[in-house]
């Protein structure tokens, strides 16, 4: 089997990182950050062409004050100093979610970043205020505000009105600190992607686990629900 043109992680485990060294949550988001560096690095080489990671759920709304704020302030900090590294890199930065709950200085950064990264050949999708199943909603709102007939709607014409359009669905699903679950992500576009949990903390995923996910990968046999003659 080739490798994954599109790799999708739930990057778990910062806050347990934190906590096991006597750190504030927010250490280890910190560790987080610079782990996704790693993990752009290792798919550029690999020949992975999108990127995409669960970075902020509808739900971590609920986390304390003092952790959101933390977590939106390193959010505009990493765009401001990956900027000219992403650009020089080819890395196309692009925001999954509902941009609306976010600070509109943050909305004004995504965009600007956005544009500015626009012609990158590999893709770092960030799902930030990211929930499946909200997403499914909004697409479904979006064909009925357009006026679309039902006959009109089908499969792709409902994922063109997802976040996640014009990109290809993932083929293979990371999951890192021994969670065994999708915790509302990628719902449509997971459907037929191969997953891999590895309980290493997100902050720790490196080399060795990026290449322990490809050679799973590699073993699968992706049917698509179809059968082998």
């Amino acid at each position: 089997m080739s490798s994954p043109r599109h790799i999708a992680v739930i990057m778990d485990g910062n806050g347990r990182w934190a906590a096991a060294k006597g750190l504030p949550r927010i250490a280890g988001h910190r560790a987080g950050a610079e782990a996704l560096d790693r993990a752009m690095h290792l798919c550029r080489d690999a020949g992975v062409e999108y990127l995409t990671v669960y970075a902020f759920s509808t739900e971590n709304w609920k986390r304390s004050e003092e952790e959101v704020g933390g977590l939106m302030r390193l959010l505009s900090i990493y765009i401001s100093s990956k900027r000219k590294e992403l650009k020089k890199n080819g890395v196309r930065f692009r925001v999954i979610g509902r941009r609306s709950d976010l600070s509109e200085k943050l909305q004004r950064e995504i965009a600007d970043l956005e544009a500015f990264t626009a012609d990158g050949a590999f893709t770092l999708a960030v799902a930030l205020s990211y929930g499946g199943r909200d997403e499914i909603v909004r697409a479904a709102r979006k064909a009925l505000s357009e006026g679309m007939a039902p006959g009109d709607l089908d499969e792709a014409a409902f994922a063109q009105r997802l976040d996640t359009a014009g990109i290809p669905d993932p083929d293979l699903v990371i999951r890192t600190s021994g969670e065994l679950r999708l915790s509302n992500f990628l719902l449509w576009q997971a459907a037929y992607a191969e997953f891999f949990f590895t309980g290493t903390l997100w902050p720790d995923f490196g080399k060795d686990d990026f290449e322990a996910a490809l050679a799973a990968f590699a073993k699968r046999d992706r049917r698509m629900g179809g059968r082998k003659q």
